[in-house]
């Protein structure tokens, strides 16, 4: 699979900002900056340089951390959408459930809240409890 030039670049500068050197480099850029503060009496430019900077790199990084993100989110989904897929007792109307609403999705949070409780009390069957209550559910 081709990977276009964004998304090589996305996946190297993630990669790399998350490394120790990318670290060490921005700490050794920090104290050179510091330490040549005396030498332009901490003027308002000596400042800017500094502000300016990191301002853009945080702006830019924004981008960078969503695109990785993005990426990250969509392969997990993938992978639980094949473990629910796979799994006799898990409900399909669980796969692709990233794209309810909010408020379907907090329906379903409480819908599981309260099954745990009553697995907490008693055995329930996850399958017959959780047809009766999900609409739309589609059976295996």
């Amino acid at each position: 699979m081709k990977k276009n030039f964004f998304d090589r670049f996305a996946d190297w500068a993630a990669y790399f900002t998350g490394s120790a050197w990318a670290f060490l480099g921005a700490s050794g850029l920090v104290i050179i900056w510091a330490a040549t503060g005396p030498l332009f009496h901490f003027s308002e430019t000596w400042q800017m340089i500094i502000n300016t900077g990191t301002t853009i790199i945080t702006f830019l990084m924004v981008f960078l951390i969503q695109k990785a993100q993005n990426k990250d989110s969509k392969a997990i989904q993938i992978k639980l959408n094949e473990l629910v897929a796979t799994s006799k007792k898990a409900s399909n109307r669980i796969v692709d459930i990233e794209d309810l609403t909010e408020d379907e999705l907090d329906q379903l949070h409480k819908f599981y809240e309260k099954l745990g409780e009553q697995r907490g009390n008693r055995s329930v069957s996850h399958t017959s409890r959780h047809d009766k209550e999900i609409p739309n559910h589609r059976y295996k």
